[in-house]
């Protein structure tokens, strides 16, 4: 029972990093019908808040100040810092650079788990799956046509947001037994809208809110509020519970993946050799890593 149970949090961890892979999809549509990128985590954010308040005790704070500053950097490290740097990196430096640096959030959380809690262990299996995954990642994200440019403030942006991300399931990891997962992830959202306004004071919101009720606008601010945060953030903290950080995280590189494959089939995007077969070292990585 055990054994079918832990198979089930493997693939609603792969579920979960496929919905967040066509995430890319849908911030592309509404970038391209005139949203910013902070504002489209905001009103991202704010849709999966009012939607969380359905379902999450009432409770308004954490027990001790102290947990209450843990769940204020989550919200920060896994949403509004998170998401700035990302998305402020991809308008300076290739947007290939960014797909790939972000894939090293396994392997940072890896590497910050194994310093900070001792009873981590990297086996032959975790270390070889994560590298022949991350060489897949690479195939995917540069599908056969290599181009190096590095842009030093950009790509460190990007770091920062794999480190940004890596430090969120360290705090969840030090939250998931204490607090309920809605509260938790109620408090996420809380704290990223509340971080994310700072922004605003240096570009101000210029969207027309009047576009906001646009069939293709809407159904992809849904799908990104709804779905993507609200019910994936959620079930996320649950798989980092059940699965542990650094197993859980591993499915991150399948990321790339599912961007490519939803790419393929919504955006007509040709899909090459060098990208199939970096999808195939994906799919090893992962299982290797994933096994114990």
């Amino acid at each position: 029972m055990n054994s079918k149970k832990n198979y089930t949090y493997h693939l609603i961890a792969i579920c979960t990093v496929a919905i967040w892979g066509l995430t890319f999809i849908s911030t592309k549509v509404l970038i391209e019908y005139g949203l910013s990128p902070q504002e489209i985590f905001l009103l991202r954010f704010l849709i999966a808040y009012v939607g969380i308040w359905f379902i999450s005790p009432r409770k308004l704070f954490a027990d001790n100040w102290k947990d209450e500053l843990w769940l204020l950097l989550g919200g920060i490290t896994g949403g509004s810092f998170y998401f700035l740097t990302e998305n402020t990196a991809l308008g300076i430096t290739l947007a290939t650079n960014v797909a790939f640096i972000v894939c090293t959030t396994p392997l940072l959380t890896t590497i910050l788990s194994l310093l900070i809690y001792k009873k981590e262990r990297a086996t032959r299996g975790l270390i070889g799956g994560s590298l022949l995954a991350l060489v897949g990642v690479a195939l995917v994200v540069y599908n056969g046509s290599f181009v190096l440019k590095i842009s030093p403030l950009g790509d460190f942006l990007t770091l920062l947001a794999a480190f940004s991300w890596a430090f969120y399931s360290l705090i969840m990891r030090k939250m998931a037994d204490r607090y309920s997962t809605t509260f938790i992830t109620r408090k996420i959202f809380f704290y990223g809208v509340l971080t994310i306004l700072p922004a605003f004071l240096v570009r101000p919101w210029q969207f027309d809110i009047e576009k906001l009720l646009e069939p293709a606008v809407l159904f992809n601010l849904l799908f990104l509020g709804v779905l993507a945060s609200l019910i994936c953030f959620a079930v996320w903290n649950v798989v980092l519970k059940q699965l542990g950080t650094v197993r859980a995280s591993n499915y991150i590189y399948l990321n790339p993946l599912f961007t490519l494959v939803g790419s393929a089939f919504l955006l007509n995007e040709h899909l090459t050799i060098m990208a199939l077969l970096g999808a195939v070292c994906i799919l090893g990585g992962v299982y290797c890593a994933g096994r114990k």
